[in-house]
């Protein structure tokens, strides 16, 4: 048997950065210097996270590019993997904003990439509750995502 089926992607708009709450609008400003430490002189295309984990303490990352393709790394992951490495007992992560930079120095609009997106989920599932997720977008304001999964409704666990 063979059936259609639809799936709905969840998120909340902010029109701009200043419509958050202020721990959001702080994460975003972190996010955006984050990316002033990008090293990406191929893409040109940079990128920042910031996380904020539980207890208020926030980890950023940006994008690490290599002329050995796919030996860089997003900056999603940076963030991500520093704080599990610095934190070990506190992988409790609350969000994570992501804001990229053109090569023209202009803020636009950024989205974790597929395979951050699985290390998220695979965080996100061992921490047991969700983890909110902020993009920022191209006309300047945020998307607001509750949990990973709204971002990858298929991906797997182990």
């Amino acid at each position: 048997m063979t059936m259609d089926r639809t799936y709905t992607i969840n998120y909340r708009e902010y029109a701009t950065v200043d419509a958050l709450a202020p721990a959001d609008r702080e994460l975003v400003r972190l996010a955006v210097s984050a990316a002033a430490t990008a090293y990406a002189p191929y893409s040109k295309f940079h990128v920042g996270a910031a996380l904020r984990l539980a207890d208020g303490r926030v980890v950023t990352g940006s994008n690490q590019e290599n002329a050995a393709y796919p030996s860089g790394l997003c900056a999603e992951r940076t963030a991500l993997f520093a704080a599990s490495a610095h934190y070990p007992d506190q992988r409790d992560y609350e969000a994570i904003a992501i804001v990229g930079c053109n090569h023209e120095g202009h803020l636009c609009e950024a989205a974790p990439c597929g395979a951050c997106r699985q290390v998220m989920m695979e965080y996100e599932s061992q921490q047991g509750h969700p983890m909110r997720v902020l993009c920022y977008t191209a006309d300047g304001g945020v998307r607001e995502f509750q949990r990973v999964a709204d971002l990858l409704p298929f991906g797997f666990e182990m």
